[in-house]
C-alpha cells in the first residue's frame, strides 16, 4: 500500500510538537477526535508508516511546525469510555465505541513554522484543503506534491 500523508491539527499550548518530541519513545496517541470525517480518516485511510504534517492551530501563529509518523494504526479511543475525560462520550459503550485513536511519533521539528498565509499564497498550494476558507476539519489528507512543498518551504 502506498504512504499517504496527513494533517493534523492540534493547539500547541494543549500539545505540542515539542511536547511530542519530550514524550518517551518521541510517540504519543492522537485521542479526543470527535469528528466522524475526521475519525474516518483516522480509521479507513490511516496506515503506519504515513507521514504526518503537525499543524499548530488557535495560537498567535498558525501553520506546520513539523513532521510524524503514524506508528500504530486505528484502534478504540478509551476516553470516550471515561466519564471523567473531557472527551468523554456518553453514547459510547465498550461494545459500541464509535471513536478511534491514532500513534504518532516524532520526526522532526521545522526550524520555523511554515505559517497558513505562507501556504494560502505558495505556488502548488492553491487546493490543499487547509488553505481552503471555513476548512476546520482536525485531520485532512494531503496530496504528496503539497507535503513536498510544505517540506521546501521549511527548509527541511
Amino acid at each position: 500500500m502506498a504512504k499517504k500523508y496527513w494533517l493534523m491539527k492540534t493547539e500547541p499550548d494543549v500539545f505540542s510538537i515539542q511536547d511530542l518530541k519530550a514524550r518517551p519513545g518521541k510517540k504519543e496517541h492522537w485521542d479526543g477526535v470527535r469528528n466522524y470525517q475526521a475519525r474516518n480518516h483516522m480509521r479507513d485511510g490511516m496506515s503506519v508508516g504515513d507521514e504526518v504534517l503537525f499543524y499548530h492551530s488557535s495560537a498567535a501563529s498558525i501553520g506546520v511546525a513539523g513532521v510524524a509518523a503514524i506508528v500504530k494504526a486505528a484502534y478504540p479511543d478509551p476516553s470516550a469510555l471515561d466519564p471523567k475525560s473531557k472527551y468523554h462520550d456518553p453514547k459510547a459503550t465498550p461494545d459500541k465505541n464509535p471513536w478511534v485513536m491514532v500513534d504518532v511519533k516524532f520526526v522532526r521539528e521545522f526550524p520555523r513554522l511554515v505559517t497558513l498565509d505562507e501556504m494560502k499564497t505558495a505556488p502548488g498550494l492553491e487546493t490543499m484543503l487547509v488553505t481552503k476558507r471555513g476548512m476546520r476539519l482536525s485531520i485532512q489528507p494531503v496530496k504528496p506534491e503539497e507535503f513536498a512543498i510544505v517540506l521546501k518551504l521549511a527548509g527541511s
